[in-house]
């Protein structure tokens, strides 16, 4: 997964007009337009990756001590794998020869590295130049090993999602800390374009 991603930061890096790059999946939904999301990212001061300490078995019971001393128990963190950063960080993630090497001999298995590698690299190196958070909302409330999923949405919904806590944003106070969200299925694509035009204000 990792060398997956590393791949597509690589091919994307080669446009040097490219100065924020977002990941996201098929069942991804902007909640914004365009121009929102953009200014937005390329105006942030700070990169957004989900970055967290988190004992138990999903946390910290993934660390393999083998990964001493290049990344140690206290290093290690976890978070969400849909990350918005920008041109220096995708640069040393694609560049990375000390850390890429270690997570992949010792995090396979149980051990997922699209939750552990760039979070724990970003703690380890890039921690003042990230916000600790992802762009990308998504419901885990049910509990389990994968987010809910959306096949059907309603127009208040997308409302509550744009707007439904406060975050920091450049040191001042916001409550546009989601850009995206996830997992919405092909089956409520109708249902989105029928209210994007006035909701998402897409033309």
């Amino acid at each position: 997964m990792i060398e997956a991603e590393r791949r597509l930061l690589a091919n994307a890096l080669l446009d040097f007009s490219n100065q924020r790059f977002v990941l996201l999946s098929e069942s991804c939904i902007p909640l914004f337009n365009f121009s929102t999301i953009y200014t937005y990212l390329i105006n942030s001061t700070k990169n957004f990756v989900e970055s967290y300490d988190m004992p138990g078995m999903v946390g910290r019971g993934r660390y393999n001590r083998k990964m001493m001393p290049q990344v140690s128990l206290s290093q290690w963190r976890k978070g969400s794998q849909w990350f918005q950063i920008d041109r220096e960080l995708a640069v040393e993630i694609v560049s990375d020869k000390v850390y890429f090497p270690v997570f992949k001999k010792y995090c396979n298995g149980n051990c997922y590295s699209d939750e552990h590698y760039i979070p724990t690299l970003v703690n380890i190196k890039f921690w003042k130049s990230n916000s600790k958070r992802t762009m990308t909302w998504v419901d885990w409330s049910k509990g389990g090993p994968h987010p809910s999923k959306y096949n059907n949405v309603t127009a208040d919904f997308l409302k509550r999602l744009r707007s439904r806590r406060t975050c920091k944003y450049n040191g001042n106070t916001t409550n546009i800390c989601h850009l995206f969200a996830r997992k919405f299925t092909s089956q409520a694509l109708d249902k989105l374009l029928s209210f994007a035009s006035t909701i998402l204000q897409f033309n």
